[in-house]
């Protein structure tokens, strides 16, 4: 067999070890042929394989470009196999590696469930604060809700006054903390007390508004 023969191949090299073999052609001044022959000359005599001397195959040395001839440096040797470990120390291994079984905690005596508690019906919860009655064209009508809602629209108001001067929503008489307040929900008329316009007041024994023509009394009797 010629060892000075050389053929064209073609292979797959990763990207950082083509830059690296460009970098140490340039440094010792030789070609990338060169450079992997001896690579895999010497990676082939690692494995105690028969392979050709740079000398018979007729390959220069590297010459740098100025100062003494430099050889490549040797590629690091290859680390010997560790021995795997006998099998009994395998196997202490892999028990210390393992890890520990969870503790068996103690199963829970057995208990025989409660009978169910008889039923028991709530008593009525008394109602926070005094009860508040709106007294409008004669009537007394009770407030029992949180938001009492005055206006025009039938649907959408608990006390409704067909007038056109009444907004659909005029204003909302809120209970908070058993107390009660007159609000303005942003009427265009308003809401008439004693004379003045106001936004938002909290509701006082026998005190009345005025919503256009219209006269709402309030009392807790």
């Amino acid at each position: 067999m010629d060892q000075s023969k050389k053929t064209m191949r073609h292979f797959y090299c990763r990207d950082v070890l083509w830059e690296t073999f460009e970098q140490m052609a340039n440094d010792f001044d030789c070609s990338i042929d060169y450079l992997i022959n001896e690579a895999m000359r010497f990676y082939a005599r690692s494995k105690n394989y028969q392979a050709g001397s740079p000398s018979s195959q007729n390959l220069p040395a590297p010459q740098p470009a100025n100062g003494p001839s430099v050889m490549p440096p040797s590629p690091p040797r290859p680390r010997a196999p560790t021995p795997a470990p006998p099998a009994a120390a395998a196997a202490a291994v892999e028990a210390r590696r393992a890890p520990a079984p969870p503790p068996s905690l103690p199963r829970p005596p057995r208990t025989t469930p409660a009978p169910p508690n008889p039923r028991v019906t709530p008593e009525p919860i008394a109602a926070a604060g005094p009860t508040l009655f709106l007294v409008f064209n004669n009537q007394r009508i009770p407030i029992d809700k949180d938001q009492f809602i005055i206006g025009r629209g039938s649907k959408t108001s608990d006390l409704a006054i067909k007038d056109g001067n009444i907004s659909r929503k005029h204003a909302a008489v809120i209970r908070r903390n058993g107390m009660f307040y007159i609000k303005d929900l942003g009427s265009t008329n308003g809401i008439d007390y004693k004379g003045m316009r106001i936004d938002n007041k909290r509701i006082d024994e026998g005190d009345i508004f005025h919503i256009c023509d219209y006269e709402l009394r309030f009392t807790y009797r």
